[in-house]
């Protein structure tokens, strides 16, 4: 595990060096022609196992899946249904956070999840869920 302390909040957090490689790894498979927004992923289960994902967009722009969901999506269609965190990055934008269609969906099936964010210098920000989706829609 990798100690990180870019941010007083995140100085007792860590990450494992397999979860950043997973990220790393799954923005190289980023299709984004026409954001050039190149975004990935990683969900870190209860399990210990790793799930990424990478953006990929559409021409119809609504049909587009964020890398965010693609790695949790994959994640439970494999069963994890309880979730330590989720990494994101963009080699574009430092600290990208998750768009709301994307939070929305971690609300339905994450909701205790940190969220930590990295940028190019491998420095991360964490956010508990809960501080960035305050009042998710529920039926």
């Amino acid at each position: 595990m990798a100690k990180i302390s870019s941010t007083p909040a995140s100085r007792s957090r860590t990450l494992s060096k397999e979860l950043i490689k997973a990220v790393k790894k799954a923005v190289k498979n980023a299709y984004a022609p026409y954001s050039k927004i190149q975004v990935g992923a990683g969900v870190l289960c209860k399990s210990d196992r790793i799930y990424s994902g990478a953006n990929i967009e559409n021409s119809s722009y609504s049909l587009s899946i964020c890398a965010e969901r693609v790695a949790l999506f994959k994640a439970l269609t494999e069963g994890e249904k309880k979730f330590k965190i989720l990494l994101v990055y963009s080699p574009q934008i430092d600290f990208i956070l998750p768009c709301g269609a994307c939070l929305q969906v971690i609300s339905e099936f994450a909701p205790d999840i940190i969220v930590a964010t990295m940028n190019n210098n491998t420095e991360f920000r964490f956010h508990p869920f809960s501080t960035l989706l305050t009042r998710a829609f529920v039926i």
